[in-house]
């Protein structure tokens, strides 16, 4: 095996013809790739991050070469150029099946049910136009040696579209037993259909032309005669599917196999003639054997299973063959060999990109190849995350190669151009570099390394979590059983129910969790990698622990639902062990104080501190505003950063300014990623509708009348409150008493407290329920107005204004070395001008008042939290105050 330097002797049959640059045609495939990677990236915060990186891949990236090098293809193979006005038509057909993708890619995971019906009519009828653009252009054309291939690509369009309509269906997640049936008939249709039919139809000229071979005697004679086998195998197996008829599916993917076999004996005739030598050939390689697997394992899968939510189930472990394996390989392969012929330029630049596109091929091989293998094995869930991790990273290897290729050849092109400039290309060429030999140290190294790689992937894996342990039980000693036991739970009143659930020792579970909560996104964590996505309201996802030998334990991952009791038990019954921490628990430890937490530190240079000052009354009687739920990272000591969740992108909110009989018309908005709410003590109604919580999304209005005076406190009541809280979802009403006096001026400070996850992390729960916070702070930030103080003049009079956000601890605010003549608490007076004094506002959580006083004379006066303990942990600030003006 030598798949480092590709041979440079000439190709057989017709070859992609050197074109120019066009952004809408050859640059979508590497935005979908890059989506791909992003996908993996932040599977851990997307939803449903599994279904998006397979559509990203094979809806996106596979589907756009499909159009675009099909086209090109049938040029060639009829021998027919596009006129302009076909180019531009092809162009707008690319852009509507981008479009199309785009919103069902967006549309899916946010159960935008009108979205997802567009984008796949958009991606429906682009596919059709294609076909039909193919069918007449066969019509028009004199025979052609290769004109089966443009009738393959014709069948393979009338597949898409009907595998699209299945796919609106699956999004709105339907019952079992139709889930498995329509599920399995979506990938018939679009993958073994639409993408099968089409590679089996190229290979036949693109494979040898690969190899630098002839094409086999009967290669041709038997991708014709296979044609109407494996279109009849498709309909048949996904009509099957659909009607809930087992054996027809299985007869329909049994012939889809046979058809397959027909073909295939030409394609390997060609592989004996020219053992691959290539990267690209080597991949195309794999991704044909991963077809011929995936087949096999569904038909496999529609045998032995019982029920179609078996089969469902099944799906789900022959859905990274297809996907990766085949799909992702054969774009990679193919492409890597047909950009550099694209290219063109001479033999010097393709060979130039081609070198390029081959360096660390075997490395790339196996980590695919190999990772996917080991996956399928009943290994640890570490083990399996690390060999997919390698399965991302050499599919992604592909990108910076493709960009590296694309420069080597634009500079061996130009290196031509000056040979020719100063005669230097009149003498006669070297003879072409030679394939490096199969035992070239390149060779063998890039190979070396992969297994390398796989080998330390599985030893970390393992020593992570030995087997049987944390990815489905501990008890090895229990053999499988084969069986697959599925399990309906819903998630309601923040409880899932049923709260426990029993299993054979060594069966397979599936857990099917719907949410049932309004307005609440819930999901599903077990040890070990096996999560849910974030499902909203009315959703459903299928959890795969896998094979179960021991008691496991899952929860919601959403900050603070498992504190209130979702928490889902498997209890396995039959010979298992019970010993230890249970499959899928977390071993959870509180997380410590952020090590950057510095009390006594600095904000970094440009530092801005909240604007306390108190916003003006607005003019009118009647306050509009939209307020917009986001999760935003922000800076809450020196140092120290969390992940808040905020209203208006800050915490606290924004502050609200109004007097006794103002009208209060709120908008909410919920562009986060869970369940959230709203609720406003300065009013007065039922809570039953404004106060409700809200799915990611949705917004809700929110009128009240300010009818009595105070600062008043607004906060997220979605459960557990006091999380939405100490995350940061709270702000001020300040509602004038009729009268109130002018002063000089106003400040604004709520005070609330901290409870620091990991550095950009969420609030912590065990610190919160134990009433532990890190640190209670003024306006949202550590000691901000120790480093930025408030102004002030002597003799001025100044009112501040103090609310208690909570959400637990009591305040006593105080400033250092004044007295306050006026304190207003709770919407009544408690001391007035010429009364006396008062040295503390003494409030409770969700309480608020003012104060006022004057500095007698020059000076810094700290304020602070008379509660010592925290004004020590941060609640503490400094009025400077200069010399009268």
């Amino acid at each position: 095996m030598n798949i480092e330097r590709p041979s440079a002797e000439p190709a057989v049959g017709p070859r992609p013809r050197t074109r120019g640059f066009s952004p809408l045609r050859d640059l979508p495939t590497v935005g979908w790739l890059m989506a791909v990677g992003v996908a993996a990236a932040a599977h851990s915060v997307i939803p449903a991050p599994r279904w998006l990186m397979i559509h990203l891949l094979l809806l996106g990236a596979v589907t756009h070469s499909i159009l675009v090098w099909s086209a090109h293809f049938t040029d060639a193979f009829l021998h027919c150029a596009p006129r302009e006005v076909d180019q531009r038509l092809r162009t707008a057909r690319l852009l509507v099946l981008n479009l199309g993708v785009l919103a069902v890619v967006t549309g899916v995971p946010a159960h935008w049910w009108p979205l997802t019906v567009a984008g796949a009519l958009s991606v429906g009828a682009a596919v059709t136009w294609h076909g039909g653009e193919r069918l007449v252009q066969a019509r028009r054309a004199l025979p052609s040696r290769f004109r089966a291939t443009v009738r393959y690509y014709v069948a393979a369009a009338t597949c898409l579209p009907l595998g699209a309509t299945l796919g609106t269906l699956l999004a709105r997640d339907p019952a079992d037993p139709w889930h498995g049936r329509l599920i399995l008939a979506h990938a018939v249709l679009n993958v073994l259909g639409w993408m099968g039919l089409t590679v089996v139809g190229t290979l036949v000229t693109l494979w040898p032309t690969m190899l630098r071979t002839r094409i086999p005697d009967g290669y041709e004679a038997a991708t014709r005669t296979a044609l109407p086998l494996l279109l009849a195998a498709v309909l048949l197996a996904a009509t099957s599917s659909v009607a809930g008829w087992r054996l027809g599916t299985a007869l329909g993917l049994a012939t889809y196999l046979l058809g397959l076999g027909g073909v295939l004996r030409g394609f390997l005739a060609a592989a004996r003639s020219k053992r691959p030598q290539s990267y690209p050939t080597w991949a195309v390689l794999a991704a044909v054997s991963w077809l011929v697997a995936g087949v096999g394992a569904l038909l496999a899968a529609v045998l032995s299973s019982p029920t179609w939510t078996a089969v469902g189930d099944r799906f789900d472990t022959v859905t990274p063959l297809l996907a990766a394996g085949f799909g992702g390989q054969v774009l990679l392969g193919a492409t890597s060999y047909l950009v550099p012929v694209v290219l063109g330029g001479g033999p010097t630049p393709v060979r130039a990109a081609n070198a390029v596109l081959a360096r660390a091929g075997a490395l790339r091989i196996v980590l695919v190849n190999g990772g996917l293998l080991v996956s399928l094995l009943p290994v640890t869930g570490p083990v399996r995350s690390l060999c997919w991790a390698g399965v991302a990273l050499g599919l992604a290897g592909f990108l910076p190669l493709m960009v590296l290729a694309m420069r080597a050849s634009r500079r061996a092109k130009a290196s031509s151009e000056a040979g020719r400039a100063d005669g230097t290309l009149l003498r006669p060429s070297p003879a072409p570099v030679p394939p490096s030999p199969s035992g070239s140290p390149a060779r063998w190294g890039s190979l070396v390394a992969g297994v390398a790689a796989l080998a330390l992937a599985v030893g970390a894996g393992t020593a992570v979590a030995p087997a049987g342990r944390g990815d489905g039980g501990s008890a090895s000693a229990v053999a499988a059983t084969g069986r697959t036991t599925t399990v309906q739970v819903r998630a309601e009143h923040m409880r899932f129910v049923p709260s426990t659930v029993t299993v054979p020792a060594g069966d397979r579970l599936v857990v099917v969790l719907t949410n049932a909560d309004p307005g609440v996104v819930h999901d599903l964590t077990f040890g070990g990698g096996r999560s849910s996505p974030r499902i909203a309201p009315g959703g459903s996802a299928r959890v795969d622990l896998g094979v179960v030998r021991q008691d496991a334990e899952g929860w919601c991952s959403v900050v603070g639902h498992r504190q209130l009791g979702m928490v889902l038990h498997v209890r396995v019954s039959g010979p298992a062990a019970r010993l230890g921490t249970p499959a899928g628990s977390s071993g959870r430890t509180p997380a410590a104080v952020p090590s950057a937490l510095d009390l006594h530190g600095t904000p970094p240079p440009g530092f801005t501190a909240r604007d306390a000052v108190l916003p003006p009354l607005e003019e009118g009687r009647v306050h509009r505003r939209t307020i917009t739920v986001r999760e935003v990272e922000r800076e809450v000591a020196p140092g120290v950063r969390q992940r808040l969740w905020t209203f208006d992108g800050t915490a606290p909110g924004p502050v609200l300014h109004g007097r006794v009989g103002d009208d209060f018309d709120i908008t909410l908005v919920n562009a986060g990623s869970m369940g959230h709410s709203i609720d406003f003590h300065a009013g007065a109604l039922a809570p039953d509708a404004v106060m409700r919580t809200i799915a990611p999304g949705q917004s809700l209005r929110y009128r009240f009348t300010a009818a009595r005076a105070g600062v008043w406190l607004y906060h997220c009541s979605t459960m557990p409150m006091s999380a939405h809280i100490a995350n940061g979802m709270f702000g001020a009403v300040v509602i004038e008493p009729p009268g109130l006096p002018r002063v000089d001026r106003s400040y604004v400070l709520v005070q609330s407290e901290l409870y620091l996850g990991a550095q950009g992390g969420h609030v912590d729960l065990d610190k919160l329920q134990a009433e532990r916070p890190d640190a209670v702070v003024f306006n949202g930030y550590a000691n901000q107005y120790d480093a930025r103080p408030l102004a002030a003049r002597v003799g001025e009079r100044v009112r501040v204004w103090v609310l208690d956000a909570g959400p637990d601890r009591a305040s006593s605010f105080h400033v250092v070395g004044s007295q306050f003549d006026t304190t207003y608490l709770e919407g009544a007076y408690t001391l007035r001008p010429g009364q006396g004094g008062s040295q503390t506002l003494s409030l409770g959580a969700a309480q608020g008042g003012f104060v006022e006083l004057t500095f007698p004379e020059p000076g810094r006066y700290p304020f602070v939290t008379h509660v010592m303990v925290d004004a020590e942990r941060g609640a503490r600030g400094v009025f400077a105050v200069s010399a009268a003006g």
